[in-house]
């Protein structure tokens, strides 16, 4: 990578590990219940959501001065901001996971990205308890720190898949549990998306499932998955669009064969 590019990345490292030390970890299984909300359909929001979202808002704004910002919370309070979108823009999820970190346990982590033209060109995926920093520029591979990484299936027979059955009408949940899961060993849902995009690079899981597609929780992800020779797309193969985050479904696999053998399979529940 470009000087520019590498000095970028160590200042978003430093921008996440302070934020992490000063708004995130002080409030882990340290939570009152006066400092958790429900934003609706089980979706909880915390005191450290809040404060983390405002600190990367300022020290991204430090990083590139006069850059859209499209904050999770901040779409929430004020749904017109998800129209920034389409712009050149900051793209962030100050603790993904909520729920995990909301009950005291792992995993969870900050996701940011940045896009232009609707489409993430670069992304930064990072654990708040291990340090893990995964890095993804288009066209310039995936990384975690400055190791580059090659996406590994796990080599297990049936392929490891963590399918996510949450934002599913009935139908389609009943389906996906007759026809789909029988051909996989099933795995937990981590309920967080900075987890889950580096299972399936690191030879832990092969296949994803997800229904809901909302930008913050996918846009860096999606990328470095990419970046590192998986693959992460649509069912009829178009690429993720940040400014589609409404669109339902989505697919990440370790290699593309065992993306094309999972979405053959969806597609066939269509037909």
């Amino acid at each position: 990578m470009s000087d520019d590019i590498m000095t970028l990345h160590r200042e978003m490292e430093s921008l996440l590990r302070d934020v992490t030390e000063n708004a995130i970890l002080p409030r882990f299984r340290n939570l009152s219940v006066g400092e958790i909300e429900d934003k609706g359909s089980n979706d909880p929001v915390t005191i450290a959501d809040r404060e983390s979202e405002a600190m990367l808002r300022e020290g991204l704004e430090k990083l590139i001065p006069g850059l859209a910002f499209v904050g999770e919370e901040a779409a929430h309070a004020d749904p017109s901001v998800l129209d920034r979108l389409e712009d050149d823009c900051w793209i962030v999820d100050p603790v993904d996971g909520t729920r995990n970190f909301a009950a005291g346990k792992p995993p969870f982590g900050i996701l940011i990205a940045m896009a232009s033209g609707g489409e993430a060109h670069t992304g930064w995926i990072y654990d708040c308890l291990s340090g893990r920093f995964c890095v993804a520029h288009r066209g310039k591979g995936a990384f975690i720190g400055e190791e580059k990484v090659t996406a590994q299936p796990t080599g297990e027979t049936p392929p490891v898949a963590a399918i996510s059955l949450i934002f599913m009408e009935e139908a389609r949940r009943e389906a996906m549990k007759a026809h789909i899961m029988p051909h996989y060993t099933l795995t937990d849902i981590p309920y967080c998306a900075a987890e889950q995009y580096p299972r399936l690079a690191l030879g832990t899981n092969d296949v994803s499932i997800f229904e809901r597609t909302l930008a913050w929780d996918h846009a860096a992800g999606v990328l470095w998955l990419n970046e590192a020779g998986g693959k992460a797309a649509r069912l009829d193969g178009s690429p993720y669009r940040v400014d589609e985050w409404d669109r339902k479904g989505l697919v990440g696999a370790a290699s593309p064969a065992m993306w094309d053998a999972m979405v053959e399979r969806l597609n066939a529940l269509d037909a």
